[in-house]
């Protein structure tokens, strides 16, 4: 992003965001005067390098950083050395999850049938080679499939009403030995069963075209069909959260108080993951370098986390394994996920609750003395800010809204990289971290009753739907 001009305006009226819910602004005008930089803005962001962030970037993206693999281990290992190389001492955080390997291949073929069928796996499909008579079961609930003998045969079943993994379990008790679930909407079916279980049998996935032509093949005839599921796996996996920690610079003046900026280091399958999320991993990396030896009277924390895209497991686990004490001492989280992205929109700020907290506050003071006008913020979860703030302590997601059309894909990919947005969206972090962090400092309004914002901490919630990330669009 491009600094403004001294003066912009400032559109009427405030947009929709991607999740339908309004960006908000800090005391929004008609006009608003860009402030001059202040010198402790200075003393960071003139030490912001964004090719030192494209570099790293370009580093972890030659390959999927899927969680529990060697691929995201090596990834650990490279996170580990730079911040040693900044002269931190860095603790790797491990912990265990059920990882899951999709399938390597997928058969099907239907006697008779003379269409094409591309079936795709859903996440947690079993493997199996199974053979046996196709059966309409509707919308697979356990009231429809009640008078239904499915022992030996393979159920097609509409997508609707209640979760896949019910369908699947609700024909698998009714004798099913595989399930073919259909889409009710045009497109492509992607889904999940939720989590592993041993009651499921093979299950795949078919577009609506697919799945309507193949229920019309088997109305009035009988038909055989053979489903072959070959290299899905469900094991215990091993993950990592790197953590380097900047202690205050003169323990007698110190606060009591801990910053955690943190990204994600995992990415999805066949995705090499550089905006998703190297560009944040790189971001908590290059900001660990330029605080390294600034003076601070504030415990700040580089954190990036492992398995993230499985479920937030890695932040999780950071944020369970805290003490309560520890959780109070926290008191705000920057979450640095897809920074990067030349295709993306602009960048926005997410809360879990969509309301204010210390980490919008001091975000939107700093980008409007750098920018010229305030960072909105929105309603969103679905990344690592959701464990900290379910856990009382003030959390944001820093992201660029609407998402690039290659998000979790093999698009997503260094080419994408914009070394404008990491700029700018390091300086606004940078920035608003040290207003808080510096010695004497004078935080915006909203710290400077500093019960006021410690009364949360240990009133947790859940925040709903959260588990898995997707395209913000």
């Amino acid at each position: 992003m491009k600094k403004p001009a001294v003066k912009i305006m400032l559109a009427a009226s405030l947009t929709l965001s991607a999740f339908g819910t309004q960006a908000v602004f800090a005391q929004p005008s008609k006009e608003v005067h860009s402030q001059p930089y202040k010198v402790f803005d200075q003393k960071i962001i003139k030490q912001i390098n964004a090719d030192y962030m494209y570099n790293n970037i370009d580093y972890l993206a030659k390959t999927p950083r899927v969680a529990g693999t060697e691929s995201e281990y090596n990834a650990v290992q490279y996170i580990k050395s730079q911040f040693e190389s900044y002269g931190y001492e860095v603790e790797l955080q491990e912990f265990s999850f059920l990882g899951y390997t999709p399938p390597s291949s997928i058969e099907l073929s239907a006697d008779g049938y003379e269409g094409e069928l591309k079936p795709s796996a859903f996440t947690y499909s079993v493997s199996g080679d199974i053979t046996g008579e196709l059966v309409l079961a509707g919308l697979g609930k356990k009231d429809e499939l009640a008078d239904k003998d499915l022992s030996g045969k393979v159920a097609l079943i509409q997508r609707g009403e209640i979760s896949f993994g019910e369908k699947v379990l609700n024909a698998a008790a009714a004798g099913a030995e595989g399930v073919i679930i259909y889409n009710n909407a045009d497109g492509e079916l992607n889904g999940t069963l939720g989590e592993a279980n041993d009651e499921y049998v093979p299950a795949v996935a078919l577009t609506k075209a697919e799945g309507e032509a193949l229920a019309t093949h088997v109305a009035d005839q009988s038909v055989s069909v053979s489903l072959k599921v070959t290299g899905a796996d469900t094991s215990e996996r091993t993950s990592h959260n790197v953590i380097a920690t900047k202690k205050p610079t003169n323990k007698r003046k110190a606060t009591d108080d801990v910053i955690v900026i943190g990204a994600h280091h995992d990415s999805v399958e066949l995705a090499p993951g550089a905006n998703d999320d190297a560009s944040g991993t790189a971001m908590t990396l290059e900001l660990a370098r330029v605080f390294k030896d600034v003076p601070t009277d504030t415990e700040i924390r580089f954190v990036t986390f492992g398995a993230e895209e499985l479920g937030l497991i890695g932040s999780n686990h950071y944020v369970d394994q805290l003490s309560d004490e520890e959780r109070k001492r926290i008191i705000a989280n920057f979450n640095l996920d897809m920074v990067g992205s030349k295709d993306a929109g602009d960048l926005v700020m997410m809360t879990a609750d969509g309301k204010p907290n210390l980490v919008t506050e001091l975000a939107q003071a700093s980008s409007k003395r750098l920018n010229g006008e305030p960072t909105p913020y929105e309603q969103g979860g679905r990344s690592d800010h959701v464990p900290f703030a379910e856990a009382g302590i003030p959390a944001a997601l820093f992201i660029h809204s609407p998402t690039e059309p290659g998000y979790h894909t093999p698009e997503d990919s260094i080419d994408k990289i914009s070394k404008e947005k990491l700029q700018d969206v390091a300086e606004i972090v940078g920035a608003a971290v040290y207003d808080q962090a510096k010695f004497d400092h004078m935080g915006p309004k909203f710290k400077k009753d500093r019960k006021e914002h410690k009364e949360p901490k240990g009133k947790k919630g859940k925040v709903p739907h959260h588990h898995h990330k997707k395209d913000l669009k």
